[in-house]
């Protein structure tokens, strides 16, 4: 492939956690393509395709979990990588990796496993995917976690920024495997951030208005989607209204993708290495100013019409209670414990309640709420909103 010179390249990788010796034992694939199948082929990401995106555990099959979000940011990644000449198998692998750390519903179940080990040092999913790919999911026989290379882990870690303050899980982790999180990650990192904010701001609008928690009169009070309904309008006037949201939907994400890819060439003027991106100063990709302000807005109505909408917030405080009592209850009784987590439990603090976050952080919406019944003996109420 043609790789531009601020690229990432898996032959010049910065190497693994634990040396590896398996030249050729596994087929002819790049650095980035082994962690991006590893990935793949980790029971972690299987996990996602029962764990919230914006519903908890819708009853359609159509709305989108964590899995088929996931699936979609990378397509949408992939798609800017190649047109910047970036690698695609290393943005390819940080996209269908970037959520792997989220505990069973969502922001709601992040909430409650933070408070709940908030004097232990807390918990955020971003983390927590670290903890997850680091040192949790071990399929291998001589070494702990994945084993991802350090431009993976770089990536995922610092995706948003720099980190200036690590909690507890990334100092640990940064400490055993340094991953320079005062600099700025990779243009692949910070294509991934931008792929996933494109696929949730426009799919989630998708989602709304099938659940009805959306109105398109209110979404056309936004100059941005207003314009590109117009063009809709225009070009498809026959067309069903359910065909001309979606075109809709695509139309948006067809506009920023364009937008991010010309601002982004201009921010590269005199960036002649990954190593010039790290040192930077300043995220190189991104949306033209007026663009980035109309995503803002967009996703200031989002968090008001849907992720705060009363009947979601009522939704969520339900589902933070379960994790919260089962936390209360592992802690109480740790034998409660499947597959192993029971024996394996340490003995002192903050290592213990970390362990149980561990345990909790892992499971789906469904072994959740399947948990909750078999521990205090009827299913919890109202989490299914759509």
């Amino acid at each position: 492939m043609n790789r531009a010179p601020y690229a990432s390249d898996p032959a010049q990788t910065r190497g693994r956690e634990f040396p590896e010796d398996r030249a050729g034992t596994r087929g002819p694939r790049s650095e980035f393509q082994r962690d991006r199948d590893r990935i793949i082929h980790s029971i972690a990401f299987r996990r996602l395709r029962h764990k919230t995106q914006v519903f908890i555990a819708p009853d359609g099959d159509h709305y989108r979990v964590r899995l088929t979000h996931s699936i979609e940011v990378a397509q949408i990644g992939r798609v800017i990588a190649r047109t910047l000449a970036l690698d695609e198998d290393l943005t390819e692998a940080l996209c269908l990796a970037h959520d792997i750390g989220h505990p069973p519903f969502g922001h709601a179940g992040e909430n409650a496993l933070n408070a709940a080990t908030r004097a232990h040092g807390g918990f955020d999913h971003n983390a927590m995917a670290m903890r997850i790919l680091m040192r949790l999911e071990s399929p291998y026989c001589d070494h702990v976690g994945l084993n991802l290379t350090w431009e993976l882990l770089e990536g995922l870690a610092k995706h948003n920024g720099p980190v200036a303050a690590p909690t507890w899980a990334l100092r640990e982790l940064d400490d055993a495997f340094p991953l320079d999180l005062a600099s700025w990650a990779s243009l692949e990192a910070q294509v991934a951030a931008l792929s996933d904010d494109i696929a949730y701001d426009n799919h989630d609008i998708d989602d709304g208005l099938r659940a009805g928690f959306l109105e398109l009169e209110d979404l056309l009070t936004l100059d941005f989607v207003a314009d590109q309904w117009r063009v809709v309008e225009k070009r498809f006037p026959h067309a069903s209204r359910e065909s001309q949201l979606r075109e809709l939907v695509r139309g948006q994400i067809g506009l920023m993708v364009n937008d991010l890819l010309d601002h982004t060439r201009a921010q590269l003027g005199g960036i002649a290495s990954a190593d010039d991106v790290r040192q930077a100063g300043r995220a190189l990709v991104g949306f033209s100013p007026a663009v980035a302000a109309e995503e803002r807005r967009l996703k200031r109505f989002m968090y008001a019409r849907l992720y705060n909408h009363a009947d979601q917030l009522a939704t969520a405080e339900r589902a933070d209670h379960v994790v919260a009592s089962l936390f209360d209850a592992y802690d109480a009784d740790p034998v409660l414990m499947t597959g192993g987590w029971a024996g394996a439990l340490p003995a002192e603090e903050p290592a213990r309640s970390r362990h149980i976050a561990d345990f909790i952080a892992g499971m789906t919406d469904r072994f959740a709420i399947d948990r909750y019944a078999e521990i205090f003996g009827e299913a919890p109420d109202g989490l299914r909103n759509v």
